[in-house]
This record gives C-alpha cells, structure tokens and sequence, in this order.
C-alpha cells in the first residue's frame, strides 16, 4: 500500500497532470509536492541569481509560490490537502535525494517547455534520470 508520495512539479501541464493522477488514484496517500529552483541553465542565471539572495531559503519559498499555488488549487478541486517543499540546485538530483522517505515518485514526462532544450543538454531529462535512479518505484504520467 502506498502512504506517502513525492509529486515534484514546475508550471509545466505534465506536472499538474502527475499531481492529479496521485490525488485521484491513492487517495489514502498523503502526498507531498517538491519545487526545485536555482536549476542550472547555459547563462547559469538562475542558479546565480539565487545565490546572490541575502536569505537563500526566503527567496527560493518565493520562487516556489507560483507553483505551490498551483498544486493547492489541484489538490482543493479533489477535495484532498498536500504537503510542500522546496528544493535548491538540479532537479533529478534533489528528487532521487530525497526517494527513500516516500513509497513512490510520481512525475510529469516533460518539464517546462521554456527551458527543456537547455535542460535537457545540460542535465539531461529529469523524469529519465529519476526513473534510472530512484530506488523507488516510479510513474511517469503523460
């Protein structure tokens, strides 16, 4: 039985998409939302920006909010409460960090359309490397 799920979510439809499937199909799950910012870009933009923030942690909460928004208006429509954090730094890495402490991952096939050619020559694509990686089960939903 699965108890606790991990959503990690960016704007993107597919995000919004994994957190309606995990709602909708463990409803007894509690499950809990990660946004991860200051992701790595060729220009290093975001992830300099955020370090050059008096409080890392305040203005990455902020960042967080838009999507945090999102997932809470997802969750609301279903009637269901989730749980969020925030997460610093690559994406795959902070998501399979973090897999131990959940029963199961659930996540979007393609992030955000604005910067998947960036991330995927850089770091490469998020939901494959958590798939490869995870020492937990995984469902990429479409």
């Amino acid at each position: 039985m699965l108890s606790k799920i991990l959503v990690p979510m960016d704007r993107s439809e597919h995000a919004g998409r994994a957190l309606e499937y995990a709602l909708e199909n463990v409803p007894e799950a509690d499950v809990t939302v990660l946004h991860v910012v200051g992701v790595p870009s060729m220009m290093m933009g975001d992830a300099v920006a955020l370090t050059l923030e008096d409080d890392i942690s305040d203005a990455a909460a902020k960042r967080a909010e838009p999507v945090f928004e999102l997932a809470h208006e997802i969750a609301d429509e279903r009637d269901r409460e989730i749980k969020t954090i925030v997460g610093i730094g690559h994406p795959a890495r902070n998501i399979v960090d973090r897999a131990e402490e959940y029963d199961t991952i659930v996540l979007g096939s393609h992030g955000e359309d604005w910067d998947r050619a960036t991330r995927r020559f850089l770091v490469g694509n998020v939901a494959e490397t958590v798939s490869k990686r995870s020492p937990v089960p995984v469902t990429i939903v479409h």
